[in-house]
């Protein structure tokens, strides 16, 4: 990215960029700076958006070959084509020896980097993956954009506020527009008003849910199920969300036995480090067996339902009242 910022700078742009990544916000970030970069506000006869499947690799390349009007250059800004995860020879090959006049802007969420594309785009323009960023720098760009709306907030909130909406930059920007609004007239932003307005994410609900799971609490599980089912969100999904907890669970468990403290543990995992606590806490709930063995039931759940024996509501519903009903003496 520090490359594609210091082409930004100088002025020196490469005639092929690859945005691409799983971070969203960033990416359409530059996306947009790019465009200011390469075209002229009011010129709308050398620029050229593309997007989706249905995007046709001869019709960019005739573009490309099309002289600019009245301008130094021909931009065409192709996004989510999927270019980069199937075949697109004879666009690949063009890049190699692309006219003088043309420039390219690919924007993809994901890519395969063993493919021609990527690699044509790596030989004659500049690849830039835009990751998820680690929790350093959401904390200080968020720190940044509260500074610019005159507001302040604690670290606790600051941690709190990150645990209620995720990881994901475009979900932050979003919440943290809603708290300005709230908290017009004020300059220190709370916890309080973090709940008053920010949506929690699905999986910090399902957190809540395992944690429900694992203080035997079944109504307070099944709650959370059917309230993820009034959002919509499917059955197989909120399975896998709960597998996946299980089996992160189980790492941190495993690595707090090795001695490893938080920091350790947030690096061996990818968990961030303002919720590791957190789940060392859910952890010490379990036994090694008792994670081992919901894992091997959200396995056999998933099989129950794609064999037909049972429906996908049900199948989940039954693992939890399993896994949340009180021990016997």
């Amino acid at each position: 990215m520090q490359q594609l910022l210091n082409d930004l700078k100088s002025g020196n742009l490469k005639q092929v960029y690859l945005l691409y990544g799983e971070e969203t916000y960033l990416r359409l970030q530059y996306r947009d700076k790019l465009k200011a970069a390469l075209v002229a506000v009011d010129d709308t006869m050398n620029y050229h958006y593309f997007e989706g499947k249905d995007t046709s690799p001869p019709e960019l390349i005739d573009l490309a070959e099309t002289m600019p009007f009245f301008a130094e250059r021909r931009v065409i800004f192709v996004e989510n084509s999927g270019f980069f995860k199937k075949s697109a020879d004879q666009l690949a090959e063009y890049l190699r020896g692309i006219a003088p006049t043309a420039w390219f802007v690919f924007v993809e969420s994901e890519v395969d980097k063993r493919g021609k594309m990527f690699k044509a785009v790596k030989d004659v323009g500049r690849p830039v993956e835009f990751a998820r960023q680690n929790e350093a720098t959401l904390k200080k760009w968020i720190l940044v954009l509260l500074k610019k709306e005159g507001k302040k907030i604690a670290e606790p909130a600051l941690n709190y506020f990150l645990q209620k909406t995720g990881t994901d930059m475009e979900n932050i920007y979003r919440e943290l527009e809603k708290v300005f609004c709230y908290t017009l007239g004020r300059d220190v932003v709370t916890e309080e008003d973090i709940d008053a307005v920010c949506i929690r994410q699905v999986s910090n609900q399902i957190f809540d849910m395992v944690e429900a799971i694992a203080l035997r609490r079944q109504r307070q599980a099944l709650k959370l199920y059917y309230d993820l089912l009034s959002l919509k969100e499917p059955p197989m999904r909120i399975l896998f969300l709960i597998g996946r907890q299980f089996n992160l669970l189980m790492q941190v468990k495993e690595l707090k036995k090795k001695g490893y403290d938080d920091k350790r543990i947030a690096e061996k995992t990818g968990l961030h480090g303002f919720i590791v606590k957190k789940y060392v806490s859910q952890a010490s709930r379990f036994s090694m067996e008792e994670l081992q063995e919901a894992l091997t039931a959200c396995v056999e759940a998933d099989e129950a339902v794609k064999t037909g024996k049972m429906n996908d509501v049900m199948s989940v519903e039954l693992l939890i009242v399993q896994y949340s009903k009180e021990r016997r003496a």
